[in-house]
């Protein structure tokens, strides 16, 4: 004989409450996903704000052989649908022996590196996102250059961290800045509180400059010397290294770093190669190793192995270099469109300034300080809806202690060059037309 129990419904109507974490809480912004939904809303944009790279550029022929070659071998293409290790393939670390070292213009028994001291991680972005990971507890400080990175202000967010602003000129972050906010740091008894100084080193994202040579190891020294109740770290972003087209070829922030204790040093293939391979390399100093690896082991089991093997396969057979070479003419190319158009759209607005870029992918434009740029401001509105052009608000890449609400990223990247000039003439229009 079975026993029947009714059972009662929830007299309650209301859904359950939905807790998120505080971490989620402090990632809510959503820059990236607000100009992705406005370029949906609003077909025959041009965008001057994604910071994607040029579609013609991309490696098809390039990528295809070397999976080709990679799969001409069954043991190697298994090995390359396998799992991989945290620290990544150990072919490509290989290969990036003499790559990193003929960027650095050294013999790679000059710099003394092997294998094991590369780290391959999902773009350069994810080695960002693992060093917020364990170096900061919330309320934590990173000191930042101004303007910088605001998918990096993100990351910050993301764990509680505070972002700190050190003043910046044409020649990239002062150190003379830096060493007057570590020792006011010092005073007030935060000094304990500081992990990290980001520094975005070639073409920075968004402003276009890059630190200058003689200010390089300045910096570092500033940081040795303010790294008493701990090591103050030094996170240089070169994800635009290889993208130079004229000017000095600047040294590397991590070349000054003699004892290799200091810089974090992070790189990506994204912008030179590809970005839908996702392949980037860190170079690590020895105490944050395990941690990295720890973090990253967590997060993806390893990156992708089978991208790692195929741009190992490239740097291998040759392709590389050439098509950095066609990348870096297309955007030469590109920057120099967008530049003349501002000369001719811009000279004549009161107030509109802008840097010229030796590499990277982007020019900064300042506008009068009466022309606010954000995404509620009418610029924005004029700009999108009725002019047809987007860019990037250049108050999303200052830190909250130093906002500033006049200025533009504009990227070049994708837009071809008679495109990236209409786009100019059009953001031109919008501003004219919000100035009266």
């Amino acid at each position: 004989m079975s026993t029947e129990i009714e059972t009662m419904p929830h007299e309650s109507s209301a859904a359950p409450t939905v807790r998120l974490s505080r971490r989620s809480e402090w990632a809510s912004r959503g820059a990236i996903s607000f100009l992705m939904q406005q370029g949906a809303e609003n077909p025959g944009v041009l965008s001057l704000a994604a910071g994607f790279v040029d579609p013609s550029t991309l490696p098809v022929e390039e990528t295809r052989r070397a999976f080709l070659e990679l799969f001409a071998d069954e043991t190697r293409a298994r090995q390359a649908l396998q799992y991989g290790t945290s620290q990544g393939s150990e072919s490509l670390r290989e290969r990036l022996v003499p790559f990193f070292s003929a960027l650095e213009g050294k013999a790679p028994a000059e710099l003394g590196l092997t294998p094991a001291d590369f780290f391959l991680t999902t773009g350069s972005q994810q080695l960002l996102s693992i060093v917020c990971e364990i170096l900061f507890d919330p309320g934590d400080i990173c000191l930042v250059a101004s303007p910088t990175y605001f998918v990096f202000l993100g990351a910050l967010e993301g764990v509680g961290a505070r972002a700190i602003t050190v003043p910046t000129d044409e020649h990239g972050m002062s150190p003379e800045a830096l060493d007057e906010i570590l020792s006011q740091l010092a005073d007030a008894g935060e000094l304990p509180r500081v992990k990290l100084v980001y520094a975005v080193s070639y073409y920075e994202n968004p402003s276009g400059i890059s630190l200058s040579t003689d200010r390089r190891p300045r910096l570092l020294d500033i940081v040795r010397k303010w790294s008493l109740a701990q090591r103050i770290f030094v996170l240089e972003d070169a994800a635009y290294r290889e993208l130079h087209y004229d000017g000095e070829a600047y040294p590397s922030l991590w070349s000054f770093d003699a004892p290799r204790d200091t810089v974090i040093y992070t790189q990506t293939f994204s912008k030179s190669f590809s970005p839908g391979l996702r392949v980037g390399f860190g170079l690590i100093p020895e105490p944050l190793r395990q941690a990295v690896i720890d973090r990253k082991g967590n997060e993806d089991f390893g990156s992708a192995h089978l991208t790692q093997r195929i741009v190992s396969t490239a740097l291998a057979d040759g392709a590389y270099p050439p098509h950095l070479e066609q990348v870096k003419q297309s955007y030469r190319a590109k920057r120099d469109a967008m530049l003349a158009a501002a000369q001719d759209y811009f000279t004549e607005i009161p107030g509109a300034r802008w840097e010229v870029p030796h590499g990277g992918l982007y020019v900064w434009m300042t506008l009068s300080a009466a022309v606010p740029t954000g995404f509620d401001s009418q610029l924005f509105s004029e700009a999108v809806k009725h002019q047809g052009v987007m860019y990037v608000p250049g108050e999303l890449c200052f830190a909250p202690d130093q906002l500033e609400r006049n200025h533009m990223r504009l990227s070049f990247g994708v837009l071809p060059p008679d495109q990236i000039r209409e786009g100019m003439r059009r953001l031109a229009a919008a501003v004219k037309a919000v100035m009266g």
